[in-house]
């Protein structure tokens, strides 16, 4: 059985999930804001919450603004003794300026656990079969305008 934990929050526009399941809580915009195009804009919220010991608040864009308006955020960590107002920062990849009016949903919250570890310093990592190959290392990239 899924239990829910009850997470206080000050606002007007409370996160919420949009269906049962859903993974992330729509956040809404408290203000009227214009987005220039391939432009940034930090949007208030209203909101403030407080999130147990343990988890964390990410920020992720709402997929269809992504796919419909070039609309996707940054900067989206919210640690669990952060007591201020959520703002989300959105950027707008399009070449049309985008009108937030106050109400709009503008991204997602997802809440998760989260473990921290202890960094201790060592002249030696373990060897691993990927070891140091980086981006796209485990499968082909289109290669733009390679002519090949």
């Amino acid at each position: 059985m899924n239990k829910t934990k009850p997470v206080p929050c000050k606002g007007d526009y409370l996160p919420q999930y949009a269906h049962k399941g859903d993974a992330g809580a729509d956040l809404k915009a408290v203000e009227a804001r214009i987005i220039p195009p391939r432009g940034r804009e930090l949007i208030a919220t209203g909101i403030r919450l407080e999130l147990p010991e343990g988890y964390v608040g990410l920020i992720w864009p709402r997929s269809g603004l992504a796919v419909k308006l070039g609309l996707d955020c940054g900067a989206g960590v919210i640690d669990s003794h952060y007591r201020g107002e959520i703002k989300v920062l959105l950027f707008n990849h399009s070449d049309d300026e985008i009108q937030i009016q106050s109400g709009d949903r503008i991204a997602q919250l997802i809440i998760q656990k989260v473990e921290t570890v202890e960094f201790i310093s060592s002249d030696h990592l373990s060897e691993t079969t990927r070891n140091t190959s980086g981006f796209g290392s485990t499968g082909d990239l289109p290669v733009a305008n390679s002519g090949q």
